[in-house]
Formats: C-alpha cells, sequence, structure tokens
C-alpha cells in the first residue's frame, strides 16, 4: 500500500487501467488499429516522383500544413493521403443541412433511430467529396510535374484507379475510426487525426535538431509552443454555468408532494472547437489553387498577397476564424433548442420566465462568450506566424488546429478514462 502511495499519480493511474482486463482490451484494440492506420500511411501510389514531391511540399507551406494532419501520408501520396477529412467535410455539411431541409430536421428528432439515417447519409456523403479531393489532389500534383512519364498516365482509366483507391483509403480509414469507437477508447475519428499528427512530431523534432544555430529563436518556438497549448487547455475547459431548477409533482397515496431540484447547463466558451479554423483554411486555399490556373500579372497578384509569408494572408484568416466561429456557434446553439426543453422537462433558470424569454437569455449568455471563444480560435489560428516571426525559424510549422486537435483528443480520452476508473473505484487521471 505505501509503494502504491509513494508512485506518481498517473504512472499509478496507468497500471490501474491496465490492470482491469476489460480497460486493458480497449486500450490494447485501440492501439493495434492506431498501427494499422500506420501501416496503410506507407503504402503509396504508384507512379509519383518521389524528389519533385518532396521539393513541392518544402515550398508549399500550406500543403505541409496539411500534411502534418496525415501524418505524412500526403508527402508521400499514399492510399490514406486524405485521411478521414472528406468524412470530417460530409459531417459538417449534414450539421449545417439538418435545420435547414425539414425532412433531415424531422429525421433527427427521432432519436437513437434518427442519428442512425443521419451518420447514414453522411457516410454516402463521404464517398463523392472524397472523389472529387482524390481528382483535385492528382490534377495539382499533375500540374506541378510530380506525376513520372513512365508513371501515371492522364488517361481516364488510370484516373479512375487513382480515385478509387483514395476514396477506398478514406473509407477505411472511417471504418477503422468507427471500430475504435465501439470497441476502443475515445472517438474512433478524432483518434485516428490524433495518431496522424503525433506521428509526424518525430519529424519536426528532428528539424528542430536543425535549427540548433538559432539557439535562442529555438527556445522562443518552445516557449511559444507551450504557452499556445497551456492557452488551448485553458479555454477548452471554459465554460459558463447556468443555474436550472427543475421542480416536479409526486404523487403519494391522495397527496401530492413538490419536488425540486437544481443543476446547471455548461455553456463552452469554445462551442465550434475547431471547425472554424478549417472553414477559413478551406477559403484561404482558394486563391492558391486558382492562382495556379493562370499566369503573369493574374498569378503575380494572388502569390503576393495570399501568400503565407504576407500580413493580408493572416489579417484575413484571423477575421475569417471570427466570422465562422460565430456563425458556426448560433447554427449549432439554435440546433440544440435548450429552451424548448428546459420547458418540457420543467426546468427553469431563476429568475428567468421560461418559453422566448429564457431563449432570449440564452442567445444573449452564448453571444457574449462566444465572442472570446472566437478571439481564442483567431490568435490560436495566426499564432505559427506570430511563432515563425518572434523565434525566425523558418523550418519548423506550429500547426494552430493541429494543436487544438491533440489537446481536444487528449482531455477527452483522458476523462474517459478517468469514468472507467472511477466506475471501479480507482483514481484516474485528472484530480
Amino acid at each position: 500500500m505505501r509503494q502504491r502511495q509513494t508512485r506518481p499519480r498517473l504512472v499509478q493511474a496507468m497500471l490501474d487501467a491496465f490492470s482491469l482486463p476489460d480497460l486493458r482490451g480497449r486500450i490494447l484494440f485501440t492501439l493495434g488499429i492506431l498501427i494499422i492506420f500506420r501501416f496503410i500511411a506507407h503504402i503509396p501510389v504508384p507512379g509519383i516522383d518521389e524528389q519533385a514531391l518532396e521539393a513541392l511540399f518544402e515550398r508549399n507551406q500550406l500543403l505541409g500544413m496539411l500534411d502534418l494532419f496525415s501524418g505524412g501520408a500526403m508527402r508521400r501520396f499514399s492510399i490514406a493521403a486524405m485521411g478521414v477529412y472528406p468524412y470530417i467535410t460530409a459531417s459538417i455539411i449534414m450539421q449545417l443541412l439538418v435545420p435547414v431541409i425539414p425532412q433531415l430536421q424531422a429525421i433527427s428528432r427521432e432519436g437513437e433511430a434518427g442519428r442512425q439515417r443521419i451518420n447514414l447519409y453522411t457516410h454516402w456523403l463521404t464517398v463523392p467529396l472524397a472523389a472529387l479531393q482524390g481528382y483535385g489532389q492528382l490534377m495539382l500534383l499533375r500540374h506541378e510535374g510530380v506525376i513520372t512519364p513512365w508513371g501515371l498516365q492522364s488517361g481516364a482509366l488510370s484516373t479512375a484507379a487513382v480515385i478509387l483507391c483514395l476514396t477506398a483509403g478514406t473509407m477505411f480509414l472511417v471504418w477503422l475510426g468507427e471500430l475504435i469507437t465501439e470497441r476502443g477508447i475515445g472517438n474512433g475519428i478524432s483518434i485516428i487525426i490524433f495518431g496522424g499528427i503525433v506521428a509526424g512530431l518525430p519529424d519536426m523534432i528532428g528539424r528542430g535538431f536543425l535549427a540548433k544555430g538559432n539557439m535562442g529563436g529555438l527556445v522562443a518556438f518552445i516557449f511559444i509552443a507551450l504557452a499556445t497549448m497551456l492557452f488551448i487547455v485553458v479555454f477548452t475547459e471554459g465554460h459558463r454555468r447556468i443555474p436550472v431548477h427543475y421542480s416536479q409533482s409526486v404523487f403519494r397515496g391522495r397527496r401530492t408532494y413538490r419536488q425540486s431540484g437544481s443543476t446547471y447547463i455548461p455553456l463552452r466558451v469554445n462551442t465550434a472547437g475547431m471547425i472554424p479554423i478549417i472553414f477559413a483554411m478551406s477559403i484561404m486555399m482558394l486563391p492558391g489553387i486558382i492562382a495556379s490556373y493562370f499566369t503573369g500579372s493574374i498569378a503575380s497578384f494572388f502569390q503576393t498577397w495570399f501568400s503565407t509569408e504576407s500580413w493580408f494572408y493572416w489579417l484575413l484568416y484571423f477575421g475569417l476564424v471570427i466570422g465562422f466561429a460565430l456563425f458556426y456557434t448560433m447554427v449549432i446553439f439554435e440546433q440544440m433548442n435548450l429552451a424548448e426543453t428546459l420547458q418540457k422537462q420543467g426546468g427553469f433558470i431563476p429568475g428567468v420566465r421560461p418559453g422566448q424569454t429564457t431563449a432570449k437569455y440564452l442567445n444573449g449568455v452564448i453571444t457574449r462568450i462566444t465572442w472570446a471563444g472566437a478571439f481564442f480560435l483567431a490568435i490560436v489560428a495566426v499564432m505559427p506566424f506570430i511563432a515563425r516571426q518572434v523565434s525566425g525559424i523558418q523550418m519548423l510549422m506550429l500547426s494552430s488546429a493541429g494543436m487544438l486537435i491533440v489537446v481536444g483528443v487528449a482531455l477527452d480520452t483522458m476523462k474517459q478514462l478517468e469514468a472507467q476508473l472511477t466506475m471501479r473505484r480507482y483514481e484516474g487521471f485528472i484530480k
């Protein structure tokens, strides 16, 4: 017993987790799926000039940032080059369509069966989105001369084969993610993305050793990265508690008794998560794609003003993240319909009338705290530019979206392990 108390809390919690057969099986199953994912990420599509592909990623920082999410699969142009992002895009589209289309809105209110149908539609939508994204990537590589002359030609059959491989790779990763959700620990899709980002860390550390000549800049870069991570943890866990009281009638014999209880609604400061950054990043990619199809003054204009080296790029990026954060949070909050749910369950906010008054009050609160969350996301989004300007190191890429994903998935997984251990009266990871 004394030996147990002298061990660090985190180490002891991990030992407790592995001492439980079912929990140990879930952890090992998750690790096994991640190993399979890393094997798939190293299966390349044939006919690629590796040196030309490497040069393309070196001169295009945006592609390097996107490659970080795939764990290097995009840099190798493997069958897992697109990762699970077509599925993420399909999920976002379905979330935006549900409150707009009455049929989908009616399906979403059917409980578990409705959620399963929405999930099925999301899977169907993922296939054409993955095919379109795969076609776009293939055309980009052909335009940049990455496709070798003796490799894949521009024929319809070879193009269809590559698109089919990339689409199958994405759907296979989605299936692996759902296996993790069902039999492992954490949200499977998030764990797959997390594994891809973490897999790119050794390469980043190696490039950090190459920056030893600028030791002061390297120290500043590490300090900014750690401060950003702490910043993300604080705002990810931050929320506003709205007190709620419930009253209900209990019949005992011929008498009626009134019982009451109280709880709270946690309104998160960062309700939108990293979705606004994804939206803003997609918009900022369009000028570069447009510029690739033009030459002369038009291409020069886009390359000058929408380069990751310009202030205009990051100022526009900052504003887009704020706008998308406010818009997406309002869309999600309207779908929750908290005021109507409270009224049906007999709950009320002290000092606020049920119904429209409660809805107006909650909308006002979520709007105020969302402004803080939006500025937080915008600052995190431009942190790569700030880190590069302060440290002077160009070879390291501080991915704000990657850090948001890593911190969020780590916190969510630790909480799930904490819940499993707490049910068995063990001390968990989070005190």
